[in-house]
C-alpha cells in the first residue's frame, strides 16, 4: 500500500518552465488533473493542513488559505473573484495582489496551476530514497472499484472475528504442536510443492493489496490504481488508496490494516486446503503469512505499521517530520513556531519515533557497509552452489528442480542488488547534493568535497581484499556484531570460548580431503588462551619429559600423566636443533584393577629450522580377569610460526591379557626382549623417523609371541591377547630427522610380575642439525590395541 504525501513546503514538483515568473492570465485555471481532496480528518496538526493530489499521484498539504485560494481559481473566476472568494472562506480579507503573489510563490512552483501561457506545469515527483520506483500500474481506478467491490463483504464484524479467531487458532497449532518438521522435508522433497509454496506466496502478496482497496471503499474512499514495482530493489506490489484521506482517523487505520487482514483470510483458506488434502507443505505458507505481517508492521520504512502510526498521529509523511523534529531537540529552537505545528501528543510521538527510527536507520547502513564483502563472498559461494544443483537438475530432466534452483539464485542475488543499488545511489546523492549547495562557494565546496573523498577511501578501506575480509559466513558463526565486523576490524583479544567464535588453527593430516558439514573428520584444533604467553612449569611426577622451554604456543600445556601413565613431550623453540622425547613404559595390572593407563606422545615446534620427536611405547600386560578395560593411545604433533620446521609425535600402545602370570622361563624372555627395547630407546635418534614405527611393530609381535608360548599365560586360546594393527605416526607421514645423538635412561631393575616398572623417562636434548625436513601436519589420535 502507497501514500504519497507532501507539505507546504514542498520541493517535490517545481515547473521546469520559467513562465513561472509571469504572472498568470487574469483567469486562472488549475492544471489537468489536480484533485482537491480536502481538510485531513483527525489531523495531529494544529492547524488541520487540506490536502490535493496532482496528476502525478503526488499528494500535498497546504494551508486552508492556499486551499481556499485553489479551490476558487477554477478558470472561471478572476483574480478579484477568486480573492473575494478566499476572504469569505479564510476570514481574512485577502486582495486580488495578495492572491497573485500566493500564486506565483506556492501554487505555481507546486504544479497545480497553469503557466501563463496556459500550458500545462512540467513538475518532477519526488523521489525519496525509501519509496518504491520503477512503478508499473495494473488497473486503473475503475477497473480497481470493480474488482475489489465484491471483497468488501469480508469486512462484515462477524465475518472479521471468525477470521481472526481462525488464524490465531492455526497459528498456534502449527507453530506449536504441529511443528514445520515434516511440512519443510516434504517441500524441499518435491520442487513442485516448494514452486506452489512460492506461487501462493506471490499471489498472497497481491491479495493483500485488495484488503486495502477493499477496505478504501467498505469505508467510503475511492481506491485508485494498483500495481507493482520495486521497494528497496525488492519486488512489491501497491494500491493507491490515498482517497482514504477524506475518511476519519478509524476509517484510515483500517485501511491500512486491510491487508494484514487478507493475509489473514489466506492462512486460514490454506489450512482448510491442507485439511481436505493432507500435503503438509501447505503449511508453510502460513509460516509465509505471519512473516509477511510481521515484516508490513514494522514502521521504520514505508510498510504498513508506518501508514498505521501516520494515520494514528494523523502526521501523513512522518519523513519529512525528521529534520524539523531533531532541530527541534537543539536548545537555540526552542520556542520557535515550527515546533509547535504538531499537537502536544503528536508530537511526543512523532519524536519518539525519529529519535528510534534515525538511529536504527543509521545503524543498518553501518552494518550493511561493514557486512557487504562478507555477505557478497556468501552470496557468491552460494549462487555457485545453486549452480551446480541446476546443472545436475538439468542433466537428470527435472524442470521443476531447476526451476527452484533458478529461484533460488535470483533470492541471493536480490538482496545483494539492492544493497549496492542503495550504497550507490546515496553516494549519489549526497555528492550531488553537497556539489550543488556549496555552488559558488569554493571553501564549502572543498571541504564538502574532501568528505565525499574521505568517505570513498574508507569504504576502500572496509572493502579492500586482504584476510578474511571476502571469507563467507560459515555456519557455526551466530551473526553477532562482532561476526559482522571481525573482518574489517579485528577483535583483539584471541581466546575462544564455548559457543563463542573467532579465529584458531584446525590441523588435518597431510593429504587427507578437508573436513565438511556433511563428512566431519576428527581433527587437533589450537584453542588460543587468555594472556600472554609465558613460562609454564614441568608437571610433576609421572613419566612426563623435563620443564621445556618457554611455552609461547596457543593452546594449553598437556596435563601431566596420571598414575601409570606414560607420556613423551617434545618441545623445541630454538631456531637449527633437535630435541626428542621418548617414553616407554611396561605396565602391570592384576587383581581385577581397572585399566584406563594413557600413553602419549605431543610433538611441538615453534622455531626455524628445528625439529620435535616424540615418541611413546607402552606394553600394558593384564593377568587375570579385569571387567574395566579403557587403555587410551594418543599423539599430537604441531607447528606454530614455524619456517621449514618438522614435527613427528609418534604413540605406540600394546594391550594384552594373561591368564596367569608368566612361567620363569617366560619372565626371562621378556626381560631379555625389554632390555633390548630399553637400548633401542636410547638410541632412537639414530633411527630414521620412517623406521621407528615398523620396529616398534616387531617389538608389539615378539612380545605376543612370548605371551602365547607361555603356558602359564595362555591356559585357554581363547583368552590369549592379539594387538591391533599398528598404530601410525602423529603426523601421518614418516621423515628422516637429522642425524644426532640423545641417550635415554633406562629402568633401574626389570619388572617383575606384579611390578609396575618405572617408565622410561624422556630427555630432550637440543642437537644441531644439518638437514630439516617439511612441515608436516598434525596427526589425528591413534587407535588402541583391542585384546580379545
Amino acid at each position: 500500500m502507497t501514500h504519497a504525501s507532501g507539505g507546504p513546503a514542498s520541493k517535490a514538483g517545481p515547473p521546469s518552465s520559467a513562465a513561472i515568473t509571469e504572472h498568470p492570465p487574469q483567469v486562472p485555471a488549475r492544471a489537468d488533473g489536480v484533485q482537491l481532496i480536502g481538510p485531513s480528518e483527525g489531523s495531529g496538526y494544529r492547524e488541520p493542513p487540506s490536502l490535493v493530489r496532482r496528476a502525478d499521484g503526488q499528494t500535498l498539504q497546504l494551508t486552508p488559505l492556499l486551499f481556499a485560494v485553489l479551490e476558487a481559481v477554477d478558470g472561471t473566476r478572476t483574480m478579484e473573484e477568486v480573492a473575494r472568494h478566499a476572504s469569505e472562506t479564510s476570514g481574512r480579507l485577502i486582495s486580488a495582489d495578495n492572491v497573485r503573489t500566493l500564486m506565483d510563490s506556492q501554487l505555481l512552483p507546486l504544479g497545480l496551476l497553469r503557466l501563463a501561457d496556459g500550458s500545462q506545469p512540467e513538475v518532477k515527483k519526488a523521489d525519496p530514497l525509501l519509496g518504491m520506483r520503477f512503478r508499473y500500474t495494473v488497473t486503473d481506478p475503475e477497473r480497481t472499484r470493480k474488482i475489489t467491490s465484491p471483497f468488501t463483504v469480508l469486512f462484515n464484524p462477524l465475518i472479521v472475528v471468525a477470521v481472526t479467531a481462525a488464524f490465531l487458532a492455526a497459528c498456534w497449532w502449527v507453530l506449536m504442536v504441529k511443528g514445520l518438521g515434516a511440512a519443510t522435508h516434504e517441500a524441499f522433497e518435491k520442487p513442485v510443492l516448494l514452486l506452489l509454496i512460492f506461487a501462493v506466496t506471490i499471489l498472497s502478496a497481491g491479495f493483500h493489496e485488495f484488503g486495502h482497496a477493499a477496505a478504501a471503499r467498505r469505508g467510503g474512499a475511492t481506491p485508485g490504481a494498483m500495481g507493482a514495482g520495486l521497494y528497496l530493489i525488492w519486488p512489491a506490489f501497491f494500491t493507491d488508496v490515498t482517497d482514504s484521506y477524506r475518511l476519519g482517523r478509524g476509517g484510515r487505520i483500517i485501511t491500512d490494516l486491510g491487508g494484514l487482514y487478507f493475509n489473514a483470510i489466506v492462512a486460514v483458506a490454506i489450512m482448510g486446503l491442507w485439511w481436505a488434502t493432507g500435503l503438509d507443505a501447505l503449511l508453510l505458507v502460513v509460516v509465509t503469512q505471519i512473516l509477511q505481517m510481521v515484516r508490513q508492521l514494522l514502521p521504520l520504512v514505508r510498510f504498513d505499521g508506518y501508514h498505521i502510526l501516520a494515520d494514528t498521529t494523523g502526521v501523513p509523511d512522518l519523513f519529512q517530520r525528521i529534520k524539523p523534529t531533531l532541530l527541534g531537540l537543539l536548545p537555540w529552537h526552542w520556542g520557535r513556531p515550527e515546533n509547535k505545528v504538531l499537537k502536544p501528543w503528536a508530537r511526543a510521538v512523532v519524536t519518539l519515533w525519529v529519535l528510534v527510527t534515525v538511529p536504527l536507520l543509521l545503524f543498518s547502513l553501518a552494518m550493511m557497509v561493514l557486512a557487504l564483502p562478507r555477505l557478497l563472498a556468501t552470496a557468491w559461494d552460494s549462487a555457485a552452489k545453486q549452480q551446480e544443483l541446476l546443472t545436475d537438475s538439468l542433466a537428470a530432466g527435472d524442470p521443476a528442480g531447476a526451476a527452484v534452483r533458478i529461484l533460488a539464485i535470483v533470492a541471493v542475488a536480490l538482496p545483494m542488488l539492492g544493497m549496492l543499488y542503495i550504497l550507490l545511489r546515496l553516494l549519489r546523492q549526497l555528492t550531488v547534493g553537497a556539489w550543488q549547495k556549496t555552488r559558488g562557494r569554493l571553501v564549502q565546496r572543498s571541504l564538502a568535497m574532501g568528505a565525499v573523498a574521505a568517505l570513498l577511501a574508507g569504504l576502500a578501506w572496509a572493502w579492500w581484499p586482504d584476510g578474511g575480509t571476502y571469507r563467507p559466513v560459515q555456519p557455526y558463526e551466530r551473526g553477532m556484531l562482532a561476526d559482522a565486523t571481525t573482518s574489517i576490524l579485528p577483535v583483539s583479544g584471541t581466546a575462544l570460548q564455548e559457543g563463542g567464535s573467532g579465529r584458531t588453527v584446525a590441523l588435518w593430516p597431510e593429504g587427507a580431503a578437508r573436513p565438511t558439514r556433511e563428512n566431519p573428520q576428527l581433527s587437533m584444533v589450537l584453542v588460543p588462551v587468555e594472556g600472554a604467553p609465558g613460562t609454564v612449569p614441568a608437571p610433576a611426577g609421572g613419566s612426563s619429559s623435563a620443564p621445556a622451554p618457554s611455552w609461547v604456543f596457543p593452546f594449553d600445556r598437556p596435563d601431566a600423566p596420571e598414575e601409570d601413565g606414560n607420556q613423551a613431550l617434545a618441545v623445541n623453540t630454538t631456531d637449527g636443533s633437535v630435541t626428542y622425547s621418548v617414553a616407554f613404559a611396561l605396565v602391570w595390572a592384576e587383581d581385577g584393577e581397572p585399566v584406563d593407563t594413557r600413553n602419549e606422545a605431543y610433538a611441538f615446534a615453534s622455531c626455524s629450522g628445528c625439529a620435535a620427536v616424540a615418541v611413546g611405547f607402552q606394553v600394558v600386560l593384564i593377568v587375570g580377569q579385569t571387567d574395566v578395560i579403557v587403555p587410551e593411545n594418543l599423539s599430537a604433533a604441531a607447528n606454530y610460526n614455524c619456517f621449514e620446521c618438522l614435527t613427528y609425535a609418534l604413540a605406540s600402545q600394546l594391550v594384552l591379557t594373561l591368564d596367569g602370570p608368566l612361567s620363569e622361563a617366560g619372565m626371562a624372555s621378556l626381560q631379555a626382549l625389554w632390555a633390548e627395547i630399553a637400548e633401542y630407546g636410547r638410541n632412537i635418534q639414530n633411527v630414521p623417523l620412517s623406521e621407528i614405527q615398523a620396529t616398534l611393530s616387531d617389538y608389539k609381535a615378539q612380545i605376543m609371541a612370548i605371551v602365547q608360548a607361555d603356558p602359564s599365560a595362555t591356559q585357554s586360546s581363547a583368552h590369549t591377547g592379539t594387538s591391533a594393527p599398528p598404530s601410525s605416526p602423529g603426523t601421518g607421514a614418516g621423515a628422516t630427522a637429522p642425524a644426532g645423538t640423545a641417550p635415554a635412561t633406562a629402568p633401574a631393575t626389570q619388572p617383575v610380575p606384579g611390578e609396575a616398572p618405572p617408565s622410561y623417562a624422556p630427555v630432550e636434548t637440543p642437537l644441531p642439525t644439518a638437514d630439516t625436513g617439511g612441515t608436516v601436519p598434525a596427526a589425528e589420535p591413534l587407535p588402541t590395541a583391542n585384546p580379545t
